[in-house]
């Protein structure tokens, strides 16, 4: 059985980012560098360049565009309404929810990349953000065209099984897959998606045969699974919880590097017998490239209190997620570390997108 670690060639050190980042190519000659500095110290000190300190004072000065690069309905829609509501209290502004799904989430998130660096326009993203650029011809680059404001939850995959499939742990039904020859298959709701490279990650990393079965949702899967047309699936604990609880499903491992409290029972299935696996689906707050710091810290400082507020934890915790912040430098870590990732996953599984 091969380590987890070895397919996506990580180690368990998350790569790092600095927290500053240079934009553009070239550098100028230092004698240009003092001159600019000189005369833009000149122009601020007779008033004809505005005040920047003024300016983020005053933030938000309109209503906040919060865009959801997916469907109304969804987790991520429920969520983003949920966050938006929070922090229009909190920023005594309007925050409108801007629908704009589309193109695996990357038509949202383009629109988010190609708008204003003022704080005005952020979007809700979720894992598939790491994963997109090795799918998609992008026409912004998930890391330099962001600005990454905070964490906001941690969602966990969980394998789970049809109960026909022998077998009622990873090793057991790994031994089982072996010992047989089977091809089970797998459902997913959609290439590329984070339970379809969960279970090609398991599949890479334990050596047994799955047969990949797209879907277009999540739903789709959980209707088929529990009619016995897939066996395996690797779906959110959100989307599968009530069907584990009813036994129809049953939960062999999460793909988490811990267990999660809505299903604490449940191991993980690094410590099943897959050691290095991991897959953490997030949540986290996203602008365009260019936001002023101090604004980005106000909008990160908001969030982390909004996440601190009991009724925000319960209801993430009734959806089997958990609350999770970070800094805005922590979260542009974890994006820099997954999009490495899921490359080299993508790469060994063979896995394509027709555009």
């Amino acid at each position: 059985m091969r380590d987890a670690r070895e397919v996506t060639g990580l180690s368990q050190e998350v790569i790092g980012l600095s927290p500053e980042v240079t934009y553009g190519r070239f550098s100028s000659p230092p004698f240009v560098t003092s001159f600019r500095h000189f005369f833009s110290s000149l122009l601020l000190a007779v008033g004809l360049l505005p005040q920047p300190a003024a300016a983020q004072a005053d933030y938000p000065s309109r209503p906040i565009r919060f865009i959801v690069p997916l469907v109304p309905g969804g987790a991520a829609d429920i969520l983003g309404r949920t966050l938006g509501q929070k922090l229009s209290e909190r920023l005594n502004q309007s925050v409108v929810i801007d629908n704009r799904p589309g193109a695996g989430q990357t038509l949202g998130t383009e629109i988010t990349a190609r708008s204003a660096p003022d704080g005005h326009t952020i979007m809700i993203a979720a894992s598939a953000h790491a994963i997109n650029p090795s799918l998609w011809k992008l026409r912004y680059d998930a890391n330099r065209d962001f600005s990454p404001i905070g964490m906001v939850a941690m969602v966990p995959n969980v394998m789970v099984i049809h109960p026909s499939v022998p077998g009622r742990t990873v090793k057991d039904f790994i031994a089982t897959a072996r010992a047989k020859s089977a091809n089970y298959t797998f459902g997913s709701s959609g290439i590329g998606s984070a339970s379809h490279l969960s279970g090609e990650l398991f599949r890479l990393s334990s050596g047994v045969q799955l047969t990949h079965v797209p879907y277009k949702g999540q739903g789709q899967v959980m209707i088929d699974m529990l009619g016995g047309r897939v066996q395996v699936a690797f779906p959110s604990i959100p989307a599968s919880i009530n069907h584990i609880k009813s036994g129809k499903f049953v939960p062999l491992g999460v793909t988490t590097k811990r267990r999660s409290p809505a299903l604490p029972d449940v191991p993980t299935i690094d410590e099943s017998g897959v050691p290095g696996y991991e897959v953490s689906g997030w949540y986290g707050l996203l602008g365009p490239a260019g936001i002023p710091k101090p604004i980005v810290s106000r909008l990160n400082a908001e969030l982390t209190r909004v996440l601190q507020e009991s009724s925000v934890r319960e209801m993430l915790a009734r959806d089997g997620a958990e609350a999770l912040t970070s800094t805005p430098e922590a979260f542009a870590k974890v994006i820099a570390s997954d999009i490495v990732k899921w490359a080299k996953v993508v790469k060994a599984a063979g896995i394509r997108i027709e555009q």
